[in-house]
């Protein structure tokens, strides 16, 4: 059980514009969902991203984040989302979540790796900069399993090339990690949205993009039968990867199938 005193939760309500056309809470919502949460949750204990920004000069960037989906919520309904810290390493800030339905039941689950990044140099930050802000440490996971290593095969096809622009970038001056989300969505046709449904999705960030640089999105369909599909972003200009992903799918239910022919 986590102690009470690192546990944070927030309730949701599933807003009309945070849905997508099957009535389901879009991935890339469910990310900024958690986005909140992590900051609300760390300026309880003193290290929000304004805090952070005024006292340390840096900021905190997400570099790994995985997500295991039983079901998304849909419009209207009422979520909570739990989250806590793990012990930190060196570098490296360990963050878990879990949603729960209004019954209580957990519906999603996802652990997330976090940096401190130098606002100014753009450099990572080693974890004691800003001290040991854990009232009390815990070591048990959202998800047990560690992360993956995620790697193309021979089968890298291009599928699109998206321009960063303004709508895109946040508070740090890059892309936003749930813009990276819906760019891979995007990597799907509707049909195949229609057909499939995610139950898990793993996003590595290793570069960041910046206003008016081009992404190059390319998939690895040939582990679609064992319903896995890697996405990968590259620079354009300089094929520098910016992130990896590998989203789990499954057949969608055929009563919901029905529900949308």
């Amino acid at each position: 059980m986590i102690h009470p005193d690192i546990l944070y939760s927030k309730a949701f309500s599933i807003d009309l514009r945070d849905v997508d056309f099957k009535n389901q809470l879009k991935m890339s919502s469910l990310f900024q969902y958690f986005q909140e949460t992590a900051n609300l949750a760390s300026e309880k204990l003193g290290l929000g991203l304004e805090n952070l920004v005024v006292h340390f000069g840096v900021t905190w960037v997400l570099v790994r984040m995985r997500v295991d989906i039983e079901r998304l919520p849909e419009w209207n309904e009422e979520i909570t989302i739990q989250t806590w810290p793990i012990e930190p390493n060196r570098f490296e800030f360990d963050r878990d979540f879990t949603v729960l339905d209004q019954r209580g039941k957990t519906i999603i689950r996802a652990n997330s790796t976090w940096v401190i990044m130098g606002m100014k140099d753009r450099k990572i930050r080693r974890a004691e900069s800003i001290g040991n802000f854990y009232p009390i440490l815990t070591k048990e996971r959202a998800i047990p399993e560690k992360f993956r290593r995620l790697k193309a095969s021979d089968h890298l096809e291009y599928a699109y090339t998206k321009k960063i622009g303004y709508s895109d970038v946040d508070i740090n001056g890059h892309l936003n990690n749930t813009k990276y989300i819906d760019y891979i969505m995007d990597c799907f046709s509707v049909p195949e949205h229609e057909k499939y449904e995610a139950t898990s999705i793993e996003v590595h960030f290793s570069n960041e993009a910046l206003p008016g640089e081009h992404l190059l999105l390319f998939k690895d369909t040939s582990q679609i039968g064992e319903g896995k599909v890697y996405i990968e972003g590259q620079k354009k200009g300089n094929e520098q990867t910016v992130f990896k992903a590998e989203v789990k799918i499954s057949d969608r239910p055929s009563n919901d199938n029905e529900m949308k022919a």
